[in-house]
């Protein structure tokens, strides 16, 4: 049995004709879809990037217990369970927080990797004088502060000099991307059928094909940015600020364009592996996988990104596609079951004769995939310290913390990495060792306070928003434009939150922090069930 999983960062699901999308032709993607099942109520578990990635390598949520940071020495790597079983495993890849501090462990499971430079202020070559002038001359400074890059000035508006710098790094690599091949999403597909072609006759391999676009900054060859012009004339504008949408209409609709460039150029590309696909016969003897870890506020809700607003569907209800070699009979149809980035973990050891670990929390899609009925009946989602969102695939309901100080909430780690950066000296100060989590094998962990300050957390998402906890009926208001007033329905959920909770074996501060109480688990079966 082989493999193929192909995971992009930041796919809207409304980006693809396959689920309703018209403003971008995707019809590789749509294509997919013909050959393959579509599941139409498929959620994030944990967020943003890293934390996503630990979901889908661990099968178990892990947003309650730490933010950001590393795999654990206790994790189960589904890449790693593969190779101990005689499944041989290769990731390519052009994600660049796999390479930072808090990427640890990630790659280094598989038993190979292709890293792809380039993406974001990962830097293709190195300019120690970077042309702040043609910077400024090209980008337009909304998106492009550059006036703290050549006198060490403070940034502007919502970026940190830190930000201030990681564009600039962009900036300058797009100096060297000249030819389509040299853009890193055409140098991923193509190491990956450099590994096809060596390795395509061969059995039991796992191959995972993970390209940071269409991330930001939308960056796509010209003749994809053709197809989607906006008409806008001025500087460009392809990396919004996580923020209030306070454009003018042409400066979306730019953004915007520019965002369906690299959709399109997404979908290209996975087209020539469909391609090969089709020429290898390969569907008879290859699973095709193909998701993303979240989406992305294109000015709906009036907010840029993600992370600093609530999990709304654009952000939180993602798109994902199976080709089963034993699954034709479902190839077309379409699954309306719940499910969840973690479910990915057991589904791909299930194709691989692979039991699952005890401590896994999610559940294999290979019943969905024969047709027969699935086991999710719920599923929570968020950022550490941040809200917490639960859905049963009709209604969402988001839980806000009661205590909204940025550092209210302690996290459970042995691997203390941020994003970039390792743990500070007075974060490791306020470290204890505390016992063992089910999860962790027995190993103790430490129990810390983290700065308020640290971006990759929910808790600007809880300062931010001027709303407060809200129930919606995604049938009426698919939108999520009028939160509705339930409490019948608001009990269920919030059961749910807490059955899921009990079943991660999340810390005790958790049911504190958002105004929960546990309860026995006969109580919450029968809260849950009705």
């Amino acid at each position: 049995m082989r493999t193929i999983f192909v995971l992009f960062d930041s796919l809207n699901r409304l980006a693809l004709g396959a689920y309703g999308g018209q403003a971008i032709a995707t019809p590789n993607f749509d294509r997919f879809a013909q050959r393959s099942v579509t599941f139409d109520t498929h959620y994030v578990g944990s967020l943003p990037c890293m934390p996503a990635r630990r979901d889908m390598h661990t099968g178990r949520l892990n947003f309650m217990h730490r933010p950001w940071g590393p795999l654990e020495p206790f994790d189960n790597s589904y890449a790693k369970l593969l190779s101990e079983n005689g499944i041989y495993t290769h990731i390519v890849s052009d994600h660049l927080h796999y390479f930072e501090n808090g990427g640890t462990g990630y790659v280094s499971a598989f038993d190979s990797w292709d890293f792809i430079r380039g993406q974001e202020y990962d830097p293709i070559e190195v300019m120690v004088r970077p042309p702040v002038d043609r910077i400024r001359e090209r980008f337009d400074g909304h998106h492009y502060p550059t006036d703290g890059l050549d006198a060490g000035k403070s940034a502007t508006r919502s970026t940190t000099e830190r930000d201030v710098w990681r564009r600039s790094r962009h900036a300058i690599n797009t100096e060297f991307m000249l030819e389509e091949d040299d853009y890193p999403t055409a140098k991923c597909f193509n190491r990956a059928f450099n590994f096809l072609g060596l390795n395509g006759d061969a059995d039991d391999w796992y191959l995972q094909i993970e390209c940071f676009d269409p991330h930001e900054p939308f960056t796509a060859p010209e003749r994809f940015r053709q197809a989607y012009n906006s008409g806008y004339n001025g500087k460009i504008l392809d990396w919004p600020i996580y923020e209030n949408v306070t454009n003018s209409a042409q400066e979306i609709a730019e953004i915007r364009g520019n965002y369906a460039a690299l959709v399109a150029m997404c979908d290209e590309y996975f087209g020539r592996l469909l391609d090969w696909m089709d020429e290898n016969d390969a569907w008879e003897n290859t699973a095709l996988i193909l998701s993303t870890d979240h989406g992305f506020l294109l000015g709906e809700h009036e907010w840029w990104g993600k992370n600093k607003m609530p999990y709304y569907e654009e952000i939180s209800h993602i798109p994902l596609m199976i080709a089963h070699p034993e699954a034709t009979a479902m190839n077309g149809k379409r699954v309306k079951s719940l499910t969840q980035t973690t479910d990915l973990m057991p589904t791909i050891l299930e194709f691989h004769g692979v039991n699952k670990p005890s401590e896994t929390t999610s559940y294999s899609l290979g019943n969905l995939l024969r047709g027969k009925s699935g086991e999710r009946q719920c599923a929570i989602l968020g950022m550490f310290a941040g809200p917490i969102c639960v859905t049963d695939g009709r209604y969402t309901y988001f839980r806000f913390p009661e205590n909204l100080a940025s550092d209210a909430l302690p996290l459970y780690t042995v691997m203390p990495s941020h994003l970039e950066y390792q743990f500070s000296i007075e974060e490791l100060q306020s470290a204890e060792l505390s016992k063992p989590f089910d999860f962790t094998k027995g190993a103790p962990v430490m129990r810390m306070r983290m700065s308020g300050k640290i971006a990759e957390t929910g808790v600007h998402c809880v300062q931010n928003w001027n709303g407060s906890t809200g129930l919606y009926d995604l049938e009426s208001d698919p939108g999520q434009m009028n939160p509705i007033d339930d409490p019948e329905t608001t009990k269920r959920m919030i059961a749910m939150i807490i059955s899921e909770l009990e079943r991660h074996d999340a810390p005790i501060e958790i049911y504190a922090h958002y105004g929960l109480e546990r309860q026995s688990l006969a109580g919450l079966a029968t809260a849950v069930a009705n």
